[in-house]
């Protein structure tokens, strides 16, 4: 009796997942940069908070580029984003805390994103393992 195998499930990326995550990620770098920089900065005139935007710039290129990999390491950066949006939203008055809220709806939407983006991508990996032990 022979076995045949089985081809893997083909992966369809989800390409809304895709954009909606660059969109947010965008969106998080600009609402970093304009927070700090004149809306509500922490120092009159500016703060160096800004450079909080920097950490968000690395992933950019390989969300831009729909890498798996990229989504998958910066899904657990964003949380330090979305940790600190809503302690400023809590703890800060006025803009900041208005900010902030923004800050975590958009992380959060990010993350959201790229786990809908990442998961056909790993379901597709663990039926390839699955087919490859049998």
């Amino acid at each position: 009796m022979t076995q045949t195998k089985q081809a893997s499930p083909e992966v369809i990326p989800r390409r809304g997942c895709a954009l909606g995550a660059a969109v947010s990620l965008v969106a998080l770098i600009a609402l970093a940069v304009a927070w700090e920089g004149w809306l509500a900065p922490l120092h009159p005139g500016g703060s160096a908070l800004v450079l909080k935007a920097v950490p968000l710039l690395l992933p950019l290129l390989g969300v831009l580029k729909r890498r798996v990999y990229t989504f998958q390491w910066a899904s657990m950066l964003i949380l330090l984003y979305f940790a600190e949006g809503i302690v400023r939203g809590m703890t800060d008055a006025g803009w900041s805390a208005r900010l902030g809220w923004i800050e975590a709806a958009l992380a959060m939407a990010f993350f959201v994103c790229a786990l809908g983006y990442v998961a056909p991508f790993k379901r597709a990996a663990r039926a390839a393992r699955r087919d490859a032990s049998t």
